[in-house]
């Protein structure tokens, strides 16, 4: 089979990084660590797992990220994965052939992929986060049957959807119903992520809140606070045209470029009627402010700002991951501001209903209150690694805000 594989090779790496300065496009070129081979099929690691056919397989900001190697070494995630890779977690595929000990599910369903290397996959028993259905926070991702990694994607026994065929034990897999197409599924795992940090930290019914990034995560955020807390007002953040007009076909309130910093932040003072405090140089900071901010970037940048806006005693959740790097952030002390993170998804509690993400996410499908096909912008064959990424990277002249690999059938 074709496969995108990275290796964690030393000299391919540096060579990338110092060509990619002038030439980004080194990220996927000829040094690149990514580079599309030919691959045995993977092997049925127990009878309890399944062989997938790929359908569509979703570019997450985590792996292209990865691919123009932004990021530090000393980034202690490093310790939870494993190599060679095949990336790729947001995955659509078909059953090929089940193990022995597989049941309610046959050759030729359609399935959803749920990525997390947790206890179950691995052959374990349930952890203490895994039994409360914390799938992201479990303690053995670097243990069991299964080399390190938290998901597909990211270890060496697990590979992911940049593929034409992988394998995923039972409990990973969805069965998706014939009125759900395969590009809505596809956006369930980015979606459910975004659900997870909105009830991490929900907003008050008749609050304002403030969404800092309007790609795919951002784009999530603002639906998933649309159909949760309609009476909630959302503002959101957009760096591209693009973004911004699917962030008001959602439902944002009200959509705001991302620079310069200075509107930015009047204009939240504007929105949420709140008195401005001018330092003796830089940027304002509100003492009232918008209730959340969900930070689907985090950049240093985001973060202070996000602080500045935010009202006492608010709650910044941070999604994104980007390099860390000095910023002011005086207004978390002062304000007394809760700064939480926010790491994937597992089971949710939605109105009393305790169920993995991906239930909530299909029947909201199938009901008709949520359809997010729109933000898919771009769809590449896998040989076409190289513009895909690109697309990714260039979003200003791509326009792309979701990107796709596509599987013939």
């Amino acid at each position: 089979m074709k496969a995108l594989v990275f290796e964690n090779k030393v000299l391919r790496t540096v060579a990338t990084a110092l060509l990619s300065r002038a030439w980004p496009a080194a990220c996927v070129g000829p040094t690149s660590p990514l580079q599309l081979r030919e691959l045995a099929e993977p092997r049925l690691p127990g009878a309890e797992w399944l062989r997938l056919q790929t359908r569509l397989c979703g570019l997450c900001g985590s792996d292209y990220k990865q691919v123009f190697l932004n990021g530090s070494i000393d980034n202690p995630m490093t310790s939870l994965i494993s190599f060679p890779q095949v990336l790729g977690h947001e995955v659509v595929g078909v059953v090929r052939d089940c193990g022995d000990e597989v049941h309610g599910i046959e050759p030729g369903d359609r399935v959803l992929l749920n990525p997390w290397l947790s206890c179950e996959p691995r052959g374990l028993e349930p952890c203490r986060w895994c039994a409360v259905g914390e799938l992201a926070q479990c303690e053995n991702f670097e243990r069991g049957s299964l080399a390190p990694g938290i998901h597909h994607g990211n270890s060496a026994d697990a590979h992911g959807g940049f593929a034409e065929s992988l394998v995923a034990h039972r409990s990973q897999c969805f069965v998706l119903p014939p009125d759900i197409s395969d590009e809505q599924a596809v956006l369930a795992d980015p979606f459910s992520v975004s659900l997870h940090a909105t009830l991490l930290r929900p907003p008050p019914d008749d609050g304002c809140v403030l969404v800092y990034g309007c790609g795919t995560l951002g784009l999530c955020q603002v639906a998933a606070l649309r159909l949760l807390w309609p009476d909630c007002r959302v503002l959101a953040v957009a760096r591209f045209p693009q973004q911004a007009r699917l962030a008001a076909q959602l439902g944002a309130h009200v959509v705001i470029d991302h620079k310069p910093e200075l509107s930015l932040i009047e204009r939240v003072a504007d929105e949420t009627k709140s008195p401005l405090r001018r330092p003796w140089r830089g940027l304002p900071m509100l003492t009232g402010g918008v209730d959340v901010v969900y930070d689907t970037v985090g950049m240093p940048s985001t973060l202070e700002v996000g602080l500045r806006v935010a009202r006492p005693h608010a709650a910044v959740v941070v999604t994104g991951v980007e390099k860390p790097a000095r910023f002011e952030w005086t207004p978390l002390y002062f304000k007394e501001i809760a700064l939480v993170g926010s790491s994937g998804f597992g089971h949710e509690t939605v109105n009393g209903s305790r169920r993995h993400a991906f239930e909530h996410y299909i029947d909201w499908t199938r009901e008709g209150r949520l359809d997010l096909s729109p933000l898919i912008t771009h769809r590449f064959g896998l040989a076409e690694y190289r513009e895909a990424f690109m697309a990714c990277r260039r979003q200003d002249r791509s326009e792309a805000v979701k990107v796709l690999f596509e599987f013939p059938a």
